[in-house]
């Protein structure tokens, strides 16, 4: 976690040293703003190491990007949070980051929580319904519904077109339906 400020500097001032490439002011810039940067970045990843990780790939587009800072646009902190939070959003559409929360040792997936709160009646017999999909209609359903991606997530992760898998759920929603009405 980021350390309180230590030293401070008008704004003003902090731009402009830091437009000298005053590496201090770095260390100011980083002890003013990097609680509350990493407050928003945490909130994005959820993870703290993650966001830890994301928040120093942020100081170094900040002062690697410096000169493309334009204070007639906006305040200082609107740009490093807008590039923090970019970074943050970045890092969990990437496969990298979907593939090592499949790999940690708890389970993140809303399938391992079914808690009271998690519960929702419409699930009851779902599961048993779904054995008699083709196995490609059942996974493509197994994901969407009870691990929660999107469709253009699986398209990418397992390398399908992505019309393949509108089609693989579209025929599936309409055979579940029928085995829906044939239990009523």
């Amino acid at each position: 976690m980021p350390n309180q400020p230590t030293y401070k500097l008008s704004e003003e001032e902090l731009i402009a040293r830091l437009r000298a490439r005053d590496a201090q002011a770095l260390s100011v810039l980083y002890d003013m703003y990097s609680a509350a940067l990493y407050g928003v970045v945490l909130q994005i990843v959820k993870v703290e190491e993650t966001a830890e990780d994301v928040l120093q790939e942020g100081f170094v587009k900040i002062w690697n990007s410096f000169h493309s800072y334009d204070e007639a646009k906006g305040r200082l902190f609107t740009w490093m949070i807008n590039i923090c939070r970019n970074l943050a959003i970045d890092k969990i559409r990437s496969k990298q980051h979907r593939v090592s929360q499949k790999t940690q040792d708890i389970p993140v997936s809303p399938r391992a929580n079914l808690g009271t709160e998690s519960f929702r009646p419409e699930h009851i017999g779902v599961r048993e319904i779904t054995e008699k999909l083709s196995p490609d209609q059942k996974q493509i359903i197994d994901l969407m519904y009870f691990e929660g991606m999107t469709q253009s997530e699986i398209a990418e992760e397992f390398d399908i077109p992505l019309g393949t898998v509108k089609t693989r759920a579209r025929s599936a929603i309409k055979l579940l339906g029928k085995f829906f009405k044939g239990r009523e």
